[in-house]
């Protein structure tokens, strides 16, 4: 598969790029970035992805959640993907929290969405192979992260492939999208009114009926502006009550922005390295 270098820029000691690709899951074009450690130069390095929330692209994460210096000093590369297809043609809408940088990371089944808003296998199969084969990445030591609707997405994600993915954590995830305005209307428009088939994307339901054979990490905000989206609090009783190992930390004082994504980086990327490397 063709994959154009849109920058390449140096950063603590490895590499930060930008890439685009013509996606056969999306059937768009599809821009993504990639940091590779120092290490990467010597040989293949575990991978962690991040998966983005609302009205984000590649470049929010890229540039803001400052995780280059941490993921170079554990030697290990991290990906960051869009959010949705984009361009002439994809389905739109005028909300923030639908359509173009609102895929939710589903295989759309429901007309207008369905022919590109395929983000569950673009993330999962398409993107994976297509890292795998041109960089220094182990396709064999993939954990993944996320923050709001990408924390979802790498809950979800991880507890549906647990062979692929050796290590899971989140920060701030729509925790319990059937029950929230952050996933009922989206649910809707993207897998129609059948709500069966909206229960392998939303991560209680699933922490409930399967859970994740390693520990989970979780970091929320106290003061988080969207709490009664997110409902942290159905996540951490399914959590309790499936006695699923992990970490679920509630701090003081932090909101729903990069900066609680800032402070807790390292804590994630050094969680998942313990896990991968």
């Amino acid at each position: 598969m063709s994959l154009e270098t849109l920058s390449e820029t140096r950063s603590f000691g490895g590499t930060q790029g930008v890439y685009r690709h013509a996606s056969q899951a999306t059937g768009t074009d599809m821009t993504f970035a990639v940091y590779l450690p120092e290490l990467a130069l010597h040989g293949r390095v575990p991978v962690l992805w991040y998966l983005s929330g609302l009205t984000c692209n590649h470049e929010n994460a890229m540039t803001k959640a400052a995780a280059q210096q941490w993921c170079d000093e554990a030697g290990i590369a991290i990906i960051f993907p869009d959010t949705s297809p984009r361009g002439e043609g994809v389905a739109n809408d005028e909300a923030y929290d639908l359509g173009q940088g609102a895929g939710f990371y589903v295989n759309a089944t429901q007309d207008p969405w369905k022919p590109h808003f395929r983000m569950w296998d673009y993330i999962t199969a398409e993107l994976p192979e297509l890292v795998a084969d041109n960089f220094a990445i182990d396709a064999d030591a993939m954990g993944i992260t996320g923050h709001s609707m990408g924390g979802h997405g790498a809950l979800t994600i991880a507890m549906t492939h647990p062979d692929r993915y050796k290590s899971v954590s989140a920060f701030s995830p729509i925790a319990n999208p059937t029950e929230s305005d952050w996933g009922r209307k989206q649910f809707t428009a993207y897998l129609g009114e059948d709500r069966d088939s909206w229960r392998a994307h939303d991560a209680t339901l699933l922490m409930t009926e399967r859970g994740y054979p390693g520990e989970v990490l979780i970091d929320q905000g106290a003061n988080d502006q969207f709490l009664d989206l997110l409902r942290p609090e159905s996540l951490a009783h399914a959590m309790m009550a499936r006695r699923q190992p992990g970490q679920f930390r509630m701090h003081p004082g932090y909101d729903h922005s990069y900066f609680f994504v800032q402070s807790f980086m390292a804590d994630h990327v050094f969680w998942h390295a313990e896990r991968l490397v």
